[in-house]
């Protein structure tokens, strides 16, 4: 890894994602780019009569983002820390995107905008484009960690064959902070299935891989949300694994509500890779 994009707009959640971008390119001694996203009025697309477009006011603009950026820098990225930034003109998720391919990043880490609950980290929102639509693995960050390890990953799965390559994606991803994996098939009323076949389901997508510390779990839960969710949160998982098929996004976890009850703090980072 040498090369994680965090997309940053000075909130809470951008701040999050900085943090935790840190504490990986610590461990990989990978270069941050810090990227802004300028989204331009119809205005200053059409330059004709009535354009609403001053060049002295943009380029004051662009003086006043760039000194909030090197700010922003100062006080979450440390000096020892490479570390350069960008602004784009573009739409927010196409630009992401676009500059994530340009600068051949290996990792993009996005704070969410989620005010409630897993499903809304993902659901909606240029987090939820980026992450259904990027080739690039995608961490989703809502809320500050202050101790990541990365010790323990959490890899929820159906354990079908069209996992297999988002599997030796995040495998390779694993080996490099010499995580212990937990597989985790979630069981739910609707979709019931035994233990016995759950495993035998699991054993036979690994037997060609070549696994480091890993263990095998089956969950049963009122749904597929609540068990990855409570599972890590009973093993105090560091991060959760999903794939994503790139059409739907995530939304076929996600499809639905979670009890209110269930504590924000839970809550863990989410990395996704596209299958």
């Amino acid at each position: 890894m040498k090369t994680i994009l965090v997309p940053i707009d000075f909130s809470k959640k951008s701040e999050y994602a900085t943090k935790l971008a840190v504490r990986i390119a610590k461990k990989t001694d990978s270069e941050i780019i810090l990227l802004h996203m300028v989204e331009l009025p119809s205005g200053i697309i059409d330059m004709g009569a009535g354009a609403n477009f001053s060049i002295p006011s943009s380029m004051m603009y662009l003086r006043k983002v760039k000194e909030q950026i090197i700010h922003f820098k100062d006080n979450f990225i440390p000096k020892k820390i490479l570390v350069k930034h960008s602004i784009r003109f573009q739409n927010p998720h196409e630009g992401i995107l676009d500059y994530s391919k340009k600068i051949d990043a290996d990792l993009i880490v996005m704070g969410s905008k989620g005010v409630s609950d897993f499903d809304e980290i993902i659901i909606g929102s240029n987090t939820e484009k980026v992450v259904r639509t990027s080739l690039i693995p995608v961490i989703v960050v809502k809320k500050g960690v202050e101790k990541f390890q990365l010790k323990n990953l959490v890899f929820a799965s159906s354990f079908k064959k069209d996992n297999i390559d988002t599997f030796k994606k995040f495998l390779g991803f694993a080996k490099k902070f010499k995580s212990k994996i937990h597989l985790l098939k979630v069981n739910t009323i609707g979709e019931f299935e035994s233990t016995h076949i759950s495993k035998e389901k699991i054993n036979t997508f690994i037997a060609n891989f070549e696994l480091p510390k890993y263990t095998i779990n089956i969950y049963n839960d009122t749904s597929i949300v609540k068990g990855i969710i409570n599972f890590s949160k009973d093993i105090n998982a560091d991060l959760i694994v999903l794939s994503t098929n790139g059409r739907s996004g995530l939304s076929h976890l996600f499809n639905s509500s979670i009890s209110k009850n269930l504590s924000k703090n839970a809550l863990r980072p989410v990395i996704t890779f596209k299958i």
